[in-house]
């Protein structure tokens, strides 16, 4: 096991313990490490700050502090002059937790509260901070990386709006709608091109999650998995705006869709159907692989 040393050029102080981690750090920490609990990224991943910088949409900073805590709790080897590598997979993996409660469990449980009508349109962080007994500034860190995900924006002035909430049966049904026309032509973009350790590390984390034993499956951990799937093959098409299309959709699903704590078979048979679009993009058939997605989100949008 490597752990963290200090790069050539950074001292640790002898007299001062080093700096709390920000709310922002420590959630970047437990995303990564929910990413590898769930397989998105298996042991053997190379971690680059410029890629997950990207990602998720921040500077290198936060990102950096973010793989340091994660090689803290051993889940990650850093090996001189080539950075951090993920060093397991477990099922489970331990949170990074801050005044009782982590920015990754108050972050779903704003979720939750909203997708089950808790919270209002409009809210502020004072009525925030009466409901959920944290520190402002997790609150606010939370309140950010919601933000940057589109799950809710700043007022001019004081105040947070949450996006309306699709929930209606019509539309469901345009929502998959729209996805179908969006995903399926995505496939086919002349700009198209899939990268073949992504798709490798898809296909691996899906494989693990159809492995496991029904005690040990998080519909949450799932929904990430299906999410990071269509937008990966989003990002794919090399088209801004289909990725941007699918990223919201993504969101607009985060807040909409229940989550039961069992393995639902649609869920199983989700899992096979992209390990089948997976398989025909490895064989470079993706007229083949835009069929099985109009196919899959078809049978999505039917059973809902």
């Amino acid at each position: 096991m490597y752990f963290y040393q200090p790069l050539c050029g950074e001292r640790m102080s002898k007299t001062k313990h080093p700096s709390r981690p920000s709310p922002l750090q420590l959630d970047l920490a437990n995303r990564l490490i929910r990413q590898i609990a769930t397989g998105e990224l298996p042991a053997g991943t190379h971690l680059t700050e410029e890629s997950l910088a990207s990602q998720f949409d921040v500077s290198r900073t936060p990102v950096k502090a973010a793989l340091r805590l994660v090689a803290q709790q051993e889940l990650l080897d850093y090996h001189v002059n080539s950075g951090y590598f993920v060093s397991a997979s477990p099922q489970q993996a331990p949170s990074i937790f801050v005044g009782g409660i982590s920015g990754d469990a108050l972050y779903q449980q704003m979720i939750d509260d909203r997708k089950h009508s808790l919270l209002a349109d409009s809210i502020t962080e004072t009525d925030f901070l009466e409901q959920y007994p944290v520190s402002r500034s997790l609150l606010r860190g939370t309140l950010v990386r919601m933000a940057a995900e589109g799950l809710i924006e700043k007022r001019r002035g004081q105040g947070w709006n949450f996006p309306p909430i699709v929930s209606a049966p019509e539309q469901m049904a345009e929502s998959y709608q729209f996805r179908i026309a969006v995903e399926c032509a995505g496939l086919l973009e002349g700009s198209f091109k899939a990268d073949s350790e992504q798709l490798r590390n898809s296909r691996l984390a899906h494989e693990n999650l159809l492995r496991q034993a029904e005690a040990d499956y998080s519909a949450a951990a799932f929904f990430t998995l299906n999410a990071a799937f269509h937008e990966m093959l989003a990002r794919f098409s090399n088209n801004r705006f289909v990725l941007q299309a699918v990223q919201q959709q993504n969101q607009l699903r985060r807040l909409d869709e229940d989550l039961p704590r069992y393995r639902a078979p649609r869920q199983i048979d989700s899992c096979k159907e992209h390990l089948q679009i997976i398989e025909a993009l490895e064989h470079d058939n993706r007229e083949w692989a835009s069929a099985l997605m109009r196919h899959h989100l078809t049978v999505a949008r039917d059973t809902k």
